[in-house]
């Protein structure tokens, strides 16, 4: 997902337009559009990012860290994933390296998945 279609969900989870969200920082009409094609700058990020509280990581795609989660959220999350290291091997067979980051992806979201069950989401 690109900027622009984290925005617009981000938009449809507040009920307001992506218009709205220009209108309301400030923005020309069709900017955030117009990013699927030119990069924004970086103070334009900084205000959709203060705007839906989340992180400019999140809105570059830059991390895998969900929207939600809380620094302390991170903590949980790094101390969790170094506690429960896998040797990433069967049977004396070794794991590839895209199967190694296709089962490292799938245990980080099932983590994800608890942290967020434990603070009381869906």
């Amino acid at each position: 997902m690109n900027i622009v279609d984290k925005i617009r969900a981000l938009c449809s989870e507040r009920t307001i337009t992506i218009a709205e969200l220009e209108r309301n920082l400030g923005l020309g009409a069709g900017t955030v559009s117009r990013w699927d094609v030119r990069v924004p700058g970086a103070d334009k990020v900084q205000k959709v990012a203060e705007y839906f509280d989340v992180s400019t990581d999140y809105l570059l795609g830059r991390s895998d860290i969900p929207k939600w989660a809380t620094n302390e959220d991170v903590i949980v999350f790094d101390q969790a994933l170094k506690r429960n290291s896998v040797i990433m091997s069967y049977n004396g067979i070794e794991l590839s390296e895209e199967d190694k980051l296709q089962l490292e992806g799938m245990i980080k979201a099932m983590l994800w998945e608890k942290i967020q069950q434990n603070k009381g989401g869906n």
